[in-house]
């Protein structure tokens, strides 16, 4: 009942900017802390950013000075804006929120993952 889409995953250059976007659809009643994770092939998935309903945010200390997250809750959606790309960024970016539904559960949710790859 309730989607995360993500979208804005591209091929880019090293030093390059990427904007990806998440929007939350369905039977919402609130939307608490947002996060991007991402996972590169042969590695485990990490946290990239969170950012809590009232704006606060925390970063992995790799993209800690280049990459912004933010959120629009009138639109249920959270963004990262991504600059000064490296080829180490390469990597399937997923987005995740915990959503409370009008049924009153508070549950984990993911997007099928947008494909960032940073390549000359």
């Amino acid at each position: 009942q309730v989607q995360l889409v993500e979208s804005g995953g591209d091929l880019v250059p090293p030093g390059g900017s990427l904007r990806l976007s998440c929007a939350a659809s369905g039977s919402i009643f609130n939307i608490y802390a947002m996060r991007w994770f991402r996972q590169a092939p042969g590695k485990q998935r990490e946290l990239v950013a969170a950012i809590t309903s009232g704006g606060s945010t925390n970063y992995a200390d790799s993209v800690k000075g280049r990459f912004t997250i933010s959120r629009d809750n009138a639109k249920n959606t959270v963004y990262l804006q991504m600059n000064s790309l490296k080829p180490e960024d390469t990597a399937i970016y997923y987005c995740n929120a915990a959503i409370a539904t009008r049924g009153g559960r508070v549950d984990d949710y993911w997007g099928q993952g947008t494909q960032v790859t940073v390549s000359s």
